[in-house]
């Protein structure tokens, strides 16, 4: 018997009779375990979008237990999107499993949580504490070049951009300098690394074995956990230490922890401590390895392509001067080419290549019946990477962007690397000022170029994804 579907804003009125998500077509599965053995656990993401051309822009499978149906209509993913979170959230699975990590954060909260911590977590992440931010996060980026420069050795280019990256965030976030890009003995970036993976690895299981029994890779993410919980607890503690011996960080915080203790400690704010260490949390993991995974594709793609790493590298130099890395976001403005390789990065690599929604209540998604609990998996590289919506779209060309970065532009619309509508990433700023800040940096004060290693550069796809090595040589300008 099929149930009515619910209304949803993100279908418009089908002038077609609907079909039911059974009617779909998809990859024929066996008995209990579905279509488990026909994807790449490795690199899931690539499966989907291969489906993509072989099923059309809406088919189905299944997964163990887990029904899922894809949507790479871009379209119908904007408005999948839009519609959060009033009717759809962030698959269940997937929200159970941040838990394990910890207190929720804005990114795993749904409902009036999502949007009470959206508000925190948007003041602290504003353009204007992003500019205030910068002359740290130059100074970073010093130390990065300097640690390239004088290395006796090739660099680990990866481990070191992961790096980077954290102490950014961290620096941002918490005010505190933890120098995991000089300090190769901190565990932090190696404890989120682990958990990044069991989480991947986790939503890829057909079986929640864990609830039941743990394995030695389950107890040393669990071991992790505790060691990032007691990080984080730690800056907590510091930065309620600052406030209290200088209260006036109350009315003018200096960093996102330090506005989110002062709005805990408001009279009825609603912000618990809970709420605190999840954000706090959220930051460490969120602002690591999404923008380190889009530096390290930066670098790769670079690399291959030495004529688009030369004009990058004379705008840099004619914007910069003697500086050596930019000295302010207002430097960032007038370089309009580096921002094209940001996105155009974001475009062939990014840091999340899909995107899974589910409803609690049936729906109709595009003329189709969706059971409630289905979940809706977008592959939001694949409409990006079709000849209809970019020119020559498997190339590397970040010309495609430049007159096209208005958030607003139609080719914006048709990428979606933040997300879109309400639950759109709050670090989308930083990010790009990061990425800006960093590969600016980089080109500035050395030449990329491939390395002897010819071993295949793969996609791997755990939370985010990441390239499987960087074969990569850097020669001082």
């Amino acid at each position: 018997m099929t149930r009515t579907a619910a209304p949803s804003t993100a279908t418009a009125i089908p002038t077609a009779p609907l079909r039911d998500y059974m009617d779909l077509p998809g990859p024929r599965g066996w008995p209990v375990l579905g279509n488990i053995g026909q994807f790449d656990r490795r690199s899931f993401h690539r499966s989907i979008e291969e489906g993509v051309a072989e099923w059309g822009p809406m088919y189905r499978f299944r997964y163990g237990q887990l029904r899922a149906m894809v949507v790479s209509d871009p379209a119908l993913m904007q408005m999948l999107l839009k519609d959060r979170p009033q009717n759809w959230q962030r698959g269940i699975r997937l929200s159970k499993l941040l838990s394990s990590l910890g207190p929720r954060g804005v990114f795993s909260a749904e409902g009036e949580d999502w949007r009470r911590q959206r508000k925190l977590v948007t003041r602290g992440l504003n353009p204007e504490v992003i500019r205030k931010f910068h002359p740290q996060l130059a100074e970073l980026c010093q130390r990065l070049v300097r640690r390239w420069s004088t290395s006796t050795s090739t660099p680990d280019l990866m481990r070191d951009i992961k790096a980077l990256t954290l102490d950014v965030t961290v620096a941002l976030a918490m005010g505190e300098d933890v120098n995991t890009l000089e300090h190769a003995d901190n565990p932090l970036p190696m404890d989120i690394h682990r958990l990044f993976e069991r989480v991947g690895a986790r939503l890829r299981s057909p079986v929640p074995y864990w609830r039941w029994f743990k394995l030695s890779v389950d107890r040393q993410a669990d071991a992790a956990v505790a060691r990032v919980h007691a990080a984080v607890s730690g800056f907590v503690a510091r930065a309620r230490d600052r406030m209290q011996a200088q209260p006036a960080l109350r009315e003018r915080p200096s960093n996102l922890m330090e506005a989110f203790v002062a709005a805990r400690d408001e009279a009825d704010s609603g912000v618990t401590d809970t709420d605190v260490v999840g954000n706090a949390m959220t930051m460490v993991f969120a602002g690591e390895d999404t923008t380190s995974s889009t530096l390290c594709w930066a670098v790769y793609l670079l690399a291959r392509h030495p004529a688009v790493a030369a004009t990058l590298s004379a705008e840099v130099d004619a914007v910069l001067g003697a500086n050596r890395v930019p000295p302010d976001t207002a430097c960032l403005e007038r370089l309009p080419y580096s921002e094209a390789v940001v996105h155009e990065v974001l475009r062939l690599k990014p840091a999340a290549p899909m995107m899974a929604l589910e409803s609690a209540q049936d729906r109709v998604v595009g003329g189709v019946r969706v059971p409630a609990g289905v979940l809706v998996m977008m592959p939001m590289r694949e409409p990006a990477m079709r000849p209809e919506t970019f020119e020559a779209p498997t190339k590397f060309r970040p010309e495609r962007w430049l007159g096209q970065l208005d958030v607003a532009s139609d080719a914006q619309r048709r990428m979606t690397p933040f997300g879109a509508g309400p639950r759109m990433c709050p670090g989308r700023y930083l990010a790009l000022v990061e990425a800006k800040t960093v590969l600016a940096s980089i080109v500035r004060n050395f030449r990329l170029s491939l390395s002897a290693d010819t071993t295949p550069v793969r996609e791997l796809y755990t939370f985010t994804m990441n390239p499987s090595h960087l074969p990569v040589r850097l020669t001082p300008r």
